[in-house]
């Protein structure tokens, strides 16, 4: 599936709701906002070692999928909304990463 099917699938679901004059670009960046927000919540008072092994419990497991899917859509949602290419923000904003970070000249 891409992402622009993903957009569309999430298109239709608000729509089939009647959701879209409450999914403005401001309410949908806050909900997003509120989604990273109890993502990180499941990390908070998490050890570096704990957080890595999250993903073997199968309870937190599930909570993490259903967190970042949330992110996700949202994210998708919002790019949708204004009209942004996630693929050509992201390439675009990779180029511009290279220049600012270049990789540490090594000496091994």
């Amino acid at each position: 599936m891409t992402i622009a099917n993903l957009q569309g699938l999430l298109r239709e679901f608000a729509a089939e709701r009647d959701w879209e004059p409450f999914h403005t670009p401001k309410n949908l960046a806050m909900a997003l906002s509120g989604e990273a927000g109890e993502l990180t919540e499941i990390f908070q008072w998490l050890t570096p070692a704990e957080s890595s092994a999250v993903m073997t419990d199968p309870a937190q497991a599930v909570q993490v999928r259903d967190e970042i899917a949330d992110v996700f859509a949202y994210l998708l949602r919002l790019a949708d909304v204004l009209g942004v290419d996630l693929e050509t923000a992201l390439t675009e904003k990779m180029v511009k990463n290279a220049v600012k970070y270049p990789p540490a000249n090594s000496t091994l």
